[in-house]
């Protein structure tokens, strides 16, 4: 059987609306090894944020349609804890001060170096999986999610559907609890295998689908055939909440 060695890819937004400076911070930061999005305007980000979930955002103060900081303003009243780097022409105080206030986590005055906005990409990702990790530690045993309906208790290794105990494999407990640990993001099958399984996996990665489909079994009902579970085609999974 094929062993799989799953490392994980950042995927980064980077909102821009100057051509040339959005090529060459999207391929410097691709030769880095990080997978990339763009978007040139601030509606165009808040659909790719919605829909792709970035692990981190290089957003543009001065933008099109929507401006960084209203963009900013959105998603961070999604309660969402993406980091956001906040690329300003402006340098005053006042801007500076604007930005941070609005939910970014840190700035880079341009014209900038490239080496020096990658270090700020590294330093926010890095503090992002110490947070992440930390927040595990000290997160209750249980999960809830399917508004309420559903209850993943780790320290019992049990899925609960009205209260009532559902019969699923370990492998098939790990898979519902990674995507139930972040309802809204869209997971890849590598995503899910990472979170739930870990890099020893030894399996394909379409064994993923057969654990979601026997999830779906288990957890269907007539108003909810797919059991929570939807399916976003070209991407991956996610669970409904």
């Amino acid at each position: 059987m094929l062993k799989l060695k799953i490392m994980r890819n950042f995927k980064i937004l980077i909102v821009e609306d100057e051509p040339s400076i959005s090529e060459a911070v999207e391929a410097y930061i691709k030769r880095a090894g990080y997978d990339t999005l763009t978007a040139f305007d601030g509606q165009e980000a808040l659909k790719l944020w919605q829909e792709q979930q970035p692990d981190l955002i290089v957003l543009d103060l001065m933008l099109p349609k929507l401006s960084g900081v209203d963009v900013c303003k959105i998603i961070r009243a999604e309660n969402s804890q993406v980091p956001i780097i906040m690329l300003t022409a402006k340098s005053s105080d006042a801007d500076v001060v604007n930005g941070l206030d609005s939910g970014a986590n840190d700035y880079v005055s341009k014209p900038f170096s490239m080496r020096v906005l990658l270090a700020r990409i590294r330093a926010q990702l890095r503090q992002g999986d110490l947070n992440s990790g930390e927040n595990n530690l000290n997160n209750n045993n249980v999960i809830k999610c399917a508004g309420g309906r559903i209850e993943v208790d780790k320290s019992r290794i049990e899925i609960r559907k009205d209260g009532v105990p559902v019969q699923v494999t370990k492998s098939e407990f790990l898979v519902f609890a990674a995507l139930a640990s972040q309802p809204i993001k869209t997971w890849s099958r590598d995503e899910i295998i990472q979170a739930a399984l870990g890099d020893d996996y030894d399996g394909f990665d379409r064994t993923i689908d057969a654990y979601i489909k026997n999830l779906r079994r288990k957890l269907a009902e007539p108003d909810h055939k797919n059991g929570w579970i939807n399916t976003v085609h070209g991407f991956g999974y996610r669970l409904e909440d």
